[in-house]
C-alpha cells in the first residue's frame, strides 16, 4: 500500500468519527496551547524587564551602604556591622578620584506630603545633582531641572512628576508657583517628561530637589545611594576597583558598603525568568502526555472496532507493515492536527493578551517548533502500540470477530 493511499485512508478512518476525534485532539490543544502561552508569558516578562532596567540607564553601577554577603552554605544575605554611612562627600570623592566614572549622583530619598493651596499628595521626595537626568534617562519637559548651582546653595526648588502636577494644579501652568514640601516651601522650577511605571513604580509620582535639600528635609547626612555610571561598558570592573579603592580609604579601611551592577542584575534576573518559564513549559507539557494517552486510548478502540475491516485488507493482500503505517498515520494526524490548531489558539491568545491587558507575551519561534514537535512525537510515541497491535492481528481471526 502507497503512503498516499495510507493517507487517504487514515483520514477516512478520522473523519467517520469527526466527535471523537476532536474530543481525542482537545488534549493535544490544549497541551500545544499551554506550553507556548506559558513560555510566550515568560519570555515577555524577560523582555519586559530588561527593556524597564535598560531604560533607567545603562553601565550603571549602584553603591548601598552595608556589605552584603552570602555566609557559609546559606544563601542568607547578612549585613555586616558599619560604623561610616555614605556622604555627599563620598559621591564627589568619586566622580574626583575615578577615571573610569562618567558621573557620580548622590540620592537621598524619603517620602513626604506635597501641598498647594488645599490640594495635597503623598508622594517620594528624591534628592539629586544634575547629572541624574542622563544617568537614569529622566529628562525635564518644561522648565529646568536642578543645577550645580541649586545643590551648591541648598536652595529650595522642585521639578514635578506629572502625576503630581496633574494632582496639585490639573491643567494650570505650574512654574513659578510656590509648594510646600513637608514643612518648607519649594518653587516650582520643571515638570517632568512622562515616564511611565518602570518595574511597579510610577516614575511620574515622584518630585526632585537638590540633595543637599534633600538631606536638610529628612535631617540626614547619610544618603540612599550612589549611582554611578561608566563611561565604557568595557570599563565596568575598572570603576567597580576604583570606587572600591576611594571609599575604602575614606571609610577607615572597610569595606561597609556594597557595589551592585545593574548588568549583573539584569543577568540574575533573566536566569531566573528562563528557569520559571522552563519550568511552566515542563507543567504545560505534561498537558501533552495526557492528550497522548488519550491518542492511545481512542486508537485501541479503532482498532477493535476495525479488527474485521483489518482481516479484509490482510486477506486482500495488506501486509502488516501496511496496517502499522496506517494506524501510525492516523495516530500522528491527530496530534499533528491538534498541535496546529493549539499553535493558532495561542499565538491568538497571546496577542489578545498583549493588546488589551497590561501583561506582557512575546511568542518565540523555539517554543512554536517545540511545541510542535514534542506533539508529534507524542503521537507516534502513543499510536506505536495500538498500530502495532493491528499490524499483528491474524486475519483469519480479524475475519471472525464480531
Amino acid at each position: 500500500m502507497e503512503i498516499r493511499e495510507s493517507l487517504t485512508v487514515a483520514f477516512e478512518g478520522l473523519l467517520s468519527n469527526k466527535v471523537r476525534s476532536s474530543l481525542t485532539m482537545l488534549g493535544v490543544i490544549i497541551g500545544v496551547l499551554a506550553v507556548i502561552l506559558l513560555v510566550s508569558i515568560g519570555e515577555g516578562a524577560r523582555k519586559y524587564i530588561a527593556r524597564e532596567l535598560e531604560g533607567l540607564g545603562s553601565n550603571i553601577l549602584i553603591i548601598t551602604q552595608g556589605k552584603t554577603e552570602t555566609s557559609g552554605s546559606s544563601m542568607m544575605m547578612a549585613a555586616t556591622g558599619t560604623t561610616n554611612k555614605l556622604t555627599y562627600d563620598d559621591a564627589k570623592a568619586i566622580g574626583r578620584r575615578s577615571w573610569a566614572v562618567k558621573d557620580s549622583v548622590p540620592v537621598v530619598l524619603g517620602t513626604s506630603r506635597v501641598k498647594f493651596g488645599n490640594r495635597g499628595r503623598d508622594t517620594t521626595v528624591i534628592g539629586v545633582t544634575p547629572e541624574f537626568e542622563r544617568v537614569r534617562n529622566m529628562y525635564v519637559e518644561i522648565g529646568r531641572f536642578v543645577d550645580q548651582t541649586d545643590v551648591d546653595t541648598s536652595r529650595r526648588v522642585v521639578v514635578l512628576g506629572r502625576v503630581v502636577k496633574k494632582e496639585l494644579f490639573g491643567d494650570a501652568n505650574a512654574l513659578g508657583e510656590i509648594v510646600v514640601v513637608g514643612d518648607s516651601r519649594y518653587r516650582v522650577i520643571g515638570i517632568m517628561a512622562h515616564k511611565g511605571v518602570t518595574l511597579g513604580w510610577d516614575m511620574d509620582d515622584v518630585v526632585f530637589i537638590p540633595v543637599t535639600s534633600g538631606m536638610e528635609l529628612f535631617d540626614t547626612d547619610r544618603l540612599f545611594e550612589i549611582l554611578v555610571q561608566v563611561e565604557n561598558e568595557n570599563n565596568m570592573e575598572v570603576a567597580r576597583r576604583q570606587i572600591k579603592d576611594v571609599l575604602i580609604k575614606r571609610h577607615d579601611n572597610k569595606e561597609d558598603f556594597t557595589i551592585t551592577d545593574q548588568g549583573a542584575m539584569l543577568s540574575a534576573m533573566t536566569k531566573i525568568m528562563g528557569i520559571m518559564t522552563a519550568v511552566l513549559a515542563g507543567i504545560a507539557g505534561i498537558s501533552l502526555l495526557v492528550g497522548g494517552i488519550g491518542i492511545m486510548n481512542i486508537m485501541l478502540v479503532s482498532v477493535r472496532e476495525r479488527t474485521r475491516e483489518i482481516g479484509v485488507r490482510k486477506a486482500v493482500g495488506a501486509t502488516s507493515r501496511d496496517i502499522l503505517v496506517q494506524f501510525l498515520i492516523e495516530s500522528l494526524a491527530l496530534s499533528m492536527v491538534g498541535g496546529l490548531i493549539g499553535i493558532l489558539l495561542a499565538v491568538g491568545l497571546a496577542f489578545g493578551l498583549s493588546k488589551f491587558t497590561s501583561l506582557p507575551t512575546s511568542v518565540s519561534l523555539w517554543s512554536i517548533v517545540l511545541a510542535f514537535t514534542f506533539s508529534a512525537a507524542v503521537g507516534v510515541f502513543f499510536g506505536v502500540y495500538p498500530a502495532v497491535k493491528a499490524s499483528r492481528l491474524d486475519p483469519i481471526e480479524a475475519l471472525r470477530y464480531e
